[in-house]
């Protein structure tokens, strides 16, 4: 299945090519709902907005013509909420990815205070509802003052005001040594980081399990594109781009299920017995509806990665929240340059405003 077909539509008269998704993911590599909200549904009134490829800096275009989903993440999701009315109006469904992590006392990251942001998180609940709203803790983050024990009660004081509040828990644990760009900002940073032992994963998992269960959370865990298999504590591979969760949210999009391959079927009549007998895998919808799953993974992504195809429309080095352990940012000052272009040229058809 392609994430997307094309447009031809016109930049300043002139006749450009668009890739045109029907899913959009905005974004892995910036935070457009904390800084670029009013930019993107700028772009998303006028139809199209551009992206710069990291690799080989070449400027494409982006339709949303045929956008029916988007998948949103942020670390700062409340100024999409003034925005938010103008998805149903257009018919776009929508998640949000919300990582909220607490490491307000080692100031790792410049967020809104997490008071703060946990009344976000219930208020976007309220509009967009529970399966629409998915808690991340990510990056689990070792250092010579975070504990595996101090990571644990972290969890268990959010996971404690969040109850009722989401249906999923994802997280990773910081593998710094694959990302040169982390490794660099930490060191940079002076911040005294430490590799996660295969032994310290298993004692996490386990111990995260148990408090799942021991609290009543009832939260369904995934690790986000991590290699260790620790599926004997329930916790299972995360697929941030889910298949299954779109149809769940938006399954009387029959133009978004058409183009997923999702066939939504009616649920039988009860047998003489008064069982109802569905097929393997079948996933229960309402109004008496269920789907057989067809995710797909995406070929695109990394190995241990369950996404399905979307299209991000994003851009590395714009990041203004400064994290630490950053891996979208190069460097700070890159991405404060950046954000400062962007605010002189706040409507430009790509987030820097080049």
């Amino acid at each position: 299945m392609a994430s997307w077909q094309h447009r031809d539509i016109k930049v300043n008269g002139v006749p450009v090519k668009a890739q045109a998704p029907i899913i959009v993911s905005a974004s892995r590599s910036t935070d457009i709902p904390a800084f670029y909200a009013d930019w993107f549904f700028d772009r998303l009134g006028k139809g199209y907005s551009a992206w710069t490829n990291p690799f080989n800096g070449v400027k494409s275009y982006i339709s949303y013509d045929l956008t029916r989903f988007i998948v949103f993440w942020s670390k700062n999701p409340e100024p999409l909420i003034p925005y938010l009315h103008i998805l149903k109006e257009k018919n776009i469904k929508c998640y949000i990815q919300y990582t909220l992590n607490d490491y307000e006392e080692e100031k790792l990251e410049k967020v809104p205070l997490l008071v703060k942001r946990i009344e976000t998180f219930k208020s976007l609940v309220k509009i967009l509802g529970k399966g629409a709203v998915i808690w991340r803790f990510d990056p689990m983050i070792l250092t010579d003052n975070i504990s595996v024990e101090l990571l644990l009660e972290k969890v268990k004081n959010i996971g404690d005001q969040l109850k009722g509040y989401t249906e999923k828990l994802v997280f990773s644990y910081a593998d710094i040594a694959m990302y040169s760009k982390v490794k660099r900002n930490l060191k940079t940073n002076g911040i005294p980081y430490h590799e996660w032992e295969a032994s310290q994963m298993e004692e996490f998992a386990e111990k995260l399990s148990a408090m799942n269960e021991e609290r009543g959370w009832n939260y369904n865990l995934a690790t986000c594109g991590e290699k260790i298999n620790i599926e004997k504590y329930k916790i299972l591979h995360n697929r941030c781009v889910d298949g299954d969760l779109i149809t769940r949210l938006a399954w009387e999009d029959k133009e978004l299920m058409k183009f997923m391959g999702v066939k939504i079927e009616n649920v039988p009549q009860p047998s003489l017995f008064g069982s109802i007998e569905l097929p393997e895998g079948a996933i229960l919808l309402p109004q008496n509806h269920y789907f057989i799953s067809t995710h797909k993974k995406d070929p695109g992504q990394r190995q241990f990665c369950e996404c399905m195809a979307s299209k991000d429309i994003g851009e590395y080095n714009t990041c203004p929240h400064l994290c630490e352990y950053c891996y979208a940012n190069a460097t700070k000052e890159l991405a404060l340059d950046n954000w400062k272009k962007h605010q002189e040229n706040k409507y430009s058809d790509t987030i820097t405003g080049k």
